[in-house]
């Protein structure tokens, strides 16, 4: 089918008078699902331009397995040369990066750049056996050398980046025949791999590159911005916005907003994490923290439950990424800060609403008792006038009251108060 499809784009771009050019893509992030879909609209786009060559500028920390494998199935597959330039000088292709750039028809790299550390890592947050490690360790060492091996490169060297995670500087990588070349920009680059001879698909090509014009494939709207929400950092803030904003439609039900914000960042942030493949202990222990610190605003228990949610969501916070995840971690000066932040509001929340619990209610007849006011006419048990809370009452007192003294209210009686001096020396 391969070899079909070599035949078919050669005598296409025979005939097409369109001029072939080399499409380059840059890739400057973490090997995700994302990265192996923009690779294969990299090569879409070549095979349908009837480009001389691809070439993926590429500096990555890793990434995971199945997007490496599905990246690399595409470099086989494609007809046309297909180059991994290690680029810009202070990149890498660390890990899963390392063993795409092996893969290539030619693999190329820049000055102060470098390759390897291709041990393969779990990042789900679990625990591995020694059997299944053995078994992953295997698996990835038959993959890399049967790659090296069609590619002809040092099987010795590259498969010691993944059982020994060794990792080589650009000139070493090509003294030991683990890249093909060093090159100092992209139009370097294709002026000294071109006459170079490649096999591929059982075809042999020679390369023609010099001089030839080149494009630029960017990184599309989808692309950007699910590369963008692949942040742990702000997967993590997500995550969080997304319960608290959950928890509050449910606390004031109506209130849409904060419903719809926390819906929207919740899945937004289950999407960034599936992605970056973390420790889903780590998401259950955040989402316990909320709910220990939701319990102490509905029914305060004056800070032990909220000394558990801190726990809870300070350990989930942590465990959420594992310190070898190609994406990085969370920093510590996001963390406490969250957490901080997380048990003061809901705890001054809780304080608060204690506080109302506790206050005399303002309005009504129960909020009139206790009240201080002024007798605006004489007061006996036959009647009066007062003014309270900013308004004219009859009133009524045991012992006489004269105008323009201070009363209080003590009793209410329908539409009448019984009031009695207000001595300001007995009240405390």
């Amino acid at each position: 089918m391969n070899k079909i499809k070599f035949v078919i784009l050669a005598v296409v771009s025979i005939f097409t008078f369109s001029q072939a050019v080399v499409i380059v893509g840059q890739w400057n992030d973490a090997i995700t699902p994302v990265a192996a879909d923009y690779v294969k609209r990299l090569t879409e786009k070549a095979e349908k331009s009837h480009a001389k060559a691809i070439v993926l500028e590429l500096d990555t920390p890793g990434g995971l397995d199945q997007s490496m494998r599905e990246i690399i199935k595409t470099i086989l597959e494609t007809p046309l040369p297909f180059i991994v330039y290690v680029y810009p000088p202070g990149a890498r292709a660390a890990s899963a990066g390392a063993i795409i750039t092996v893969s290539a028809d030619i693999a190329a790299m820049a000055p102060s750049t470098n390759i390897g550390s291709a041990s393969p890592v779990q990042i789900t947050g679990k625990d591995i056996d020694e059997t299944m490690k053995k078994k992953i360790m295997n698996d990835m060492v038959a993959f890399v050398k049967s790659i090296a091996k069609e590619k002809h490169r040092n099987i010795k060297i590259i498969e010691k980046m993944v059982t020994e995670a060794i990792n080589l500087p650009a000139d070493e990588a090509v003294k030991k025949h683990v890249v093909d070349l060093i090159a100092v920009d992209l139009y370097d680059l294709l002026n000294k791999i071109d006459g170079k001879k490649i096999k591929k698909n059982a075809y042999e090509i020679t390369l023609k590159t010099k001089d030839e014009p080149v494009e630029f494939v960017k990184k599309g709207f989808r692309e950007q911005f699910l590369s963008i929400f692949s942040n742990p950092t702000l997967a993590y803030l997500l995550l969080i916005i997304g319960f608290y904003g959950i928890f509050f439609e449910l606390y004031n039900p109506g209130s849409v907003i904060p419903g719809t914000i926390g819906t929207i960042s919740l899945l937004l942030a289950l999407y960034a994490l599936s992605a970056i493949s973390v420790n889903w202990l780590g998401v259950l222990l955040i989402a316990l923290g909320i709910v220990f610190f939701a319990l102490e605003l509905i029914t305060p228990t004056f800070g032990a439950l909220a000394i558990s949610g801190v726990i809870a969501l300070l350990i989930g916070s942590i465990t959420l990424i594992e310190p070898e995840s190609p994406y990085g971690d969370i920093p510590l000066q996001v963390i406490i800060p969250v957490v901080f932040f997380s048990a003061a509001f809901f705890l001054g929340v809780a304080y608060l609403g204690l506080k109302a619990q506790r206050r005399k209610k303002m309005g009504g007849a129960e909020g009139m008792v206790g009240e201080i006011g002024i007798a605006k006419t004489d007061i006996n048990e036959k009647g009066g006038k007062v003014f309270v809370l900013g308004e004219i009452w009859d009133a009524y007192s045991d012992t006489p009251i004269e105008a323009g003294e201070e009363v209080k209210v003590i009793k209410v009686e329908g539409l009448k108060l019984k009031v009695t001096k207000y001595h300001k020396r007995r009240e405390h």
